[in-house]
């Protein structure tokens, strides 16, 4: 039987497993090999659930048994775009324990570093040998600086100061644009015939310094569900400890509260030292935020976390309640990645709301923004 398209991308996306059905009929031979990639990987969880693969009949057969991890992950390369790349190698590790990815030295050197694999590899380190530890650390710094490079120049701006329309700056940023005093300042370069003005010259505002430090203390939950956040916040904590206004205290917890605040500044160190899975106390943790605070209205405590509360949600939203009444700026913060989407307990978030705190899932910029705008 010779496959439609449609049909032959149903064969594909079901596998082998699929074939008594579908048949193969159609398939180049490029498809033939995506089909043997994808089913070196995800028969093996088919197999879990008590499925065989079979064999196919015939001689010259590709079964997945031919393929080394190394020539898999070859295969993926050439067959695939990166994004799909990606996936499929994250997958590998977190969703479907193929950890034989972490035990070969030349496999290790394959595997392409993005947040995606560093999400797959963070799970794993507790139980990885000093080769693939070093991969991990790899992945990480790549990661961290692709994230760094990305977000410092718009945390930066939004954290530089309240806009000065007294002072001129040399510094050109559009957020400091001077529109008003460029028109007048070019007024003279107006071309008739174009009917516009040509601005030979460009005004900006200054910025006033803060002088009065704030502190702020970065609460983050340790559970899985809130790895990709993790990463955005090690970042944004790096960021904030460079800031000379900002004293900053970084506190990440699960039913333990671990203090990394002396680590804050390397967010590859931070990252090494998250451990993924247990319990969640959020207010065992947000109490113990509040043992920090020494002067509240200079205090920004911001929570990340999925709000599921394992422990009393009435003791969590008794010490934001007296925070609040204290004048600590409170922020929950569902989500701090470049989507700005999570999944979180509704329930929980709005008695926090009710106790006096903002919540929110917020892109990095937005989150600068909303520092910003309270610490000017």
């Amino acid at each position: 039987m010779t496959l439609t398209d449609r049909q032959r991308r149903w064969r594909l996306a079901l596998g082998r497993y699929s074939e008594r059905e579908l048949g193969n009929g159609g398939m180049s031979g490029a498809d033939q090999r995506a089909d043997r990639a994808l089913d070196y990987l995800y028969a093996r969880e088919m197999e879990k659930r008590g499925m065989r693969r079979g064999k196919r009949g015939g001689a010259g057969t590709l079964d997945p048994s031919q393929l080394t991890t190394l020539g898999w992950l070859g295969e993926l390369r050439e067959l695939f775009p990166q994004s799909v790349l990606e996936t499929v190698q994250a997958h590998a590790i977190d969703q479907l324990g193929m950890t034989e990815l972490l035990k070969d030295p030349d496999v290790l050197d394959q595997l392409e570093p993005n947040a995606d694999l560093l999400k797959a590899l963070i799970t794993y380190k507790g139980t990885a040998d000093e080769a693939a530890m070093a991969k991990i650390r790899e992945v990480a710094r790549k990661v961290v600086d692709e994230v760094m490079e990305k977000i410092r120049h718009q945390v930066m701006a939004a954290l530089s100061g309240k806009t000065d329309r007294f002072r001129r700056s040399q510094l050109k940023s559009m957020r400091n644009f001077d529109w008003r005093g460029t028109i007048r300042e070019n007024l003279k370069n107006y071309d008739p015939k174009r009917e516009q003005i040509i601005a030979e010259r460009l005004r900006f505002f200054g910025r006033t310094q803060r002088r009065l430090p704030w502190t702020i203390i970065l609460c983050v939950d340790q559970s899985g569900s809130m790895l990709s956040s993790t990463i955005y916040a090690a970042v944004m904590a790096a960021i904030l400890t460079g800031l000379p206004s900002v004293n900053l205290k970084l506190i990440v917890f699960d039913t333990s509260v671990v203090d990394l605040s002396s680590e804050a500044h390397d967010p590859v160190s931070v990252l090494m030292s998250v451990q993924l899975g247990g319990g969640t106390d959020i207010g065992g943790a947000v109490a113990h935020c509040e043992t920090l605070i020494t002067q509240p209205t200079r205090t920004i405590l911001v929570l990340l976390s999925d709000f599921m509360e394992g422990g009393s949600v009435s003791r969590l939203v008794a010490t934001v309640r007296r925070m609040s009444a204290a004048r600590v700026r409170l922020l929950g913060l569902a989500a701090l990645d470049d989507d700005g989407s999570a999944v979180y307990d509704h329930a929980t978030a709005q008695r926090l709301a009710g106790a006096g705190m903002e919540v929110a899932a917020l892109t990095p910029d937005r989150f600068a923004e909303w520092l910003g705008r309270i610490m000017t």
